[in-house]
């Protein structure tokens, strides 16, 4: 890292943010004047300073700050999954949670997991990113009381006017750093040198030990150089040192000196999604729809941004079918925006989606390594491995998943649909292997209700698909790999329910053949059941699916050089028309004859 140039920029990091941050308002419980006080209580307490582990942290949680145990776990179990394990990591500790059989050996296992303490109070500061208002009172009880007020129908409200994505938006991010650096500052500082209220004196100081806690929210870069570093290593320069104070007598920074240095350096994120939709390669997809031309909207940055900065921004894909399995989509973090009437596949491992005010339109993902977040969607269905899923603000939607934690239904939720993970393609276990996602265990159909500022919803806005509902999924492409089953099989009651649905068609299929029909009554009652079967495919919409699905004509040049849409996956098909009409058929997991 070259210092000669002495300039400096510092920037807030995306993903805790955008993975982070529970996009519910949080629980007054964890509002600045509890956070201070345990601040304290973890450099006094012994063994949970400088990592804290889940039984110290579920006794401050549930004993001290009075959150229910469930939520406790939610916030750790959210930090974990955005700290950065190796994929064989995960896949032992997932084979780990597998083999628990009762609470006490659950317990057991996540007893084994600690987290960086500085850098999970920072997290739970930062929670407050999705409040309303982050006017607190700074006079309280000594610890929250069991028999506070429960929040008012109005919290409700507010954690649905409070989640407009600030997750995505960097300028929220920055504007929060700005406005609270203060705070997040004095959760760094030992609790010696602050005043009983838990605000910093004159002279407070924040140890270099301390810095790499503040390096979970901010990075940076010096001069023009393309290396982005924590900020820990960027005040490791004696450059930067002495602007921010550091003393080498202490071995720390006088707390406003550094808070000058920071607002100094502090920028927008170059990596962003303001600079994406700024000055990210564009991608264009077009098809001619009954007479309208239709543009989907596509931007990305992982040609030039660091890990955990890339990202792919998808708006308004309408009335077509989008393929991608390209390496430009592997670890990116991926946002879905205003589709409609849209079947959308991205078979490649991501970091991240979200689906933000998408409606009826099909969304099939590859493995998704941290979280799949559904937000103001109608009539969408989703299907996904993910290490995480949380839907908030959505109605009408189905989502098949599979994924290791309890989905999270976050307030103004309707009429949700829970269904087992239902798909497969030729790479998908190549692909969870490399995000470490395995297929035990699966809580797909376990969902953690969250209602504002951590209150319980009601369990009516969702309900499990009942089997006679279900059919499986055909992702319509060739792709090589060794994947030839739905990873983990479906649970039993939905293929019992499949086999019973299969045995329906043979026994009509036998009844056929011993009807005894001559060459004219078989050709009349093939074309009554092909009349029969294109009817259903208009009135279900699902002629257009089929209709997109053959591919069309795009520029001869890909500007990113990468082939684009539907058009890469489908060449093969292209060329034998015979196999396209069958795969067709498969697509809507049904056939003629089924129907």
């Amino acid at each position: 890292m070259d210092c000669s140039s002495d300039i400096v920029s510092v920037w807030p990091r995306m993903e805790p943010f955008l993975l982070g941050t529970l996009q519910a308002a949080p629980p007054t419980k964890l509002s600045l004047h509890y956070l201070r006080k345990m601040a304290s209580y973890v450099r006094l307490r012994e063994g949970c300073f400088p990592m804290l582990g889940w039984p110290m942290w579920r006794h401050i949680a549930c004993g001290k700050l009075q959150l229910q145990e469930d939520m406790a776990w939610l916030y750790f179990e959210t930090f974990d999954l955005l700290t950065g394990h190796p994929p064989e990591e995960r896949l032992e500790w997932a084979e780990s949670l597998s083999q628990c059989s009762s609470q006490r050996d659950l317990d057991r296992q996540r007893s084994k997991l600690c987290v960086n303490t500085l850098q999970f109070l920072l997290f739970l500061y930062i929670q407050q990113l999705n409040h309303v208002s982050l006017r607190t009172s700074l006079i309280g009880e000594e610890w929250p009381s069991p028999r506070a007020r429960s929040p008012s129908p109005s919290s409700e409200r507010e954690a649905k006017t409070s989640s407009q994505n600030k997750n995505w938006d960097d300028q929220a991010h920055l504007g929060f750093i700005q406005n609270h650096l203060c705070e997040l500052l004095e959760l760094l500082v030992e609790p010696g040198q602050l005043s009983g209220s838990g605000q910093a004196i004159r002279d407070s100081k924040v140890s270099l030990e301390a810095l790499p806690g503040l390096s979970l929210l901010l990075e940076g870069t010096v001069g023009s150089g393309r290396g982005v570093h924590p900020l820990h290593r960027l005040l490791s320069k004696a450059p930067f040192q002495a602007q921010a104070g550091f003393s080498k007598l202490s071995r720390s920074f006088p707390l406003h000196q550094l808070m000058s240095w920071l607002r100094q350096t502090l920028v927008l994120n170059p990596f962003g999604m303001s600079a994406c939709l700024r000055s990210g390669k564009k991608l264009a997809w077009a098809q001619q729809v009954e007479g309208a031309m239709k543009r989907a909207k596509i931007a990305r940055n992982t040609h030039m941004a660091p890990p955990g900065s890339r990202m792919v921004l998808m708006s308004q894909v309408f009335r077509q079918t989008l393929a991608k399995d390209s390496e430009k989509l592997v670890g990116a973090n991926v946002k879905v925006h205003r589709c409609s009437e849209a079947f959308i596949y991205l078979l490649s491992p991501l970091r991240s989606v979200s689906l933000d005010k998408c409606r009826n339109s099909t969304v099939v993902l590859g493995p998704v390594e941290t979280s799949v977040h559904l937000q103001s969607c109608d009539n969408v269905r989703l299907v996904c491995v993910a290490g995480r899923l949380a839907v908030g603000a959505s109605s009408n939607c189905t989502i098949h998943a599979l994924t290791p934690t309890r989905p999270l239904l976050l307030p103004g939720n309707t009429a949700l649909t829970l269904g087992p993970f239902h798909t497969y393609y030729p790479s998908l276990e190549d692909h969870m292997a490399r995000v470490g996602l395995a297929v035990v265990p699966n809580a797909w159909d376990q969902p953690l209700l969250l209602g504002a500022e951590g209150t319980t919803l009601d369990s009516a806005c969702y309900r499990l698909l009942p089997p006679e509902d279900f059919y499986p999924l055909v992702v319509p492409f060739k792709m090589e790999g060794d994947t030839c089953e739905v990873p983990g099989g479906l649970p039993p009651v939905y293929q019992r329910a499949l086999e019973s649905r299969e045995q329906r068609v043979q026994d009509w299929q036998s009844t056929l053949m011993e009807a005894n029909l001559n060459k004219e009554q078989r050709q009349q009652f093939k074309a009554l059941v092909e009349q029969k079967f294109h009817e259903w495919l208009l009135e279900t919409g699902h002629r257009q699916e089929l209709d997109s699905l053959t591919p069309f004509t795009v520029s001869p040049e890909d500007p990113t050089g990468d082939q684009s849409s539907a058009q890469r996956l489908l060449e093969p098909k292209a060329r034998d028309t015979k196999q396209k009409g069958t795969n067709s058929r498969q697509a809507m997991g049904r056939t003629p004859m089924a129907c």
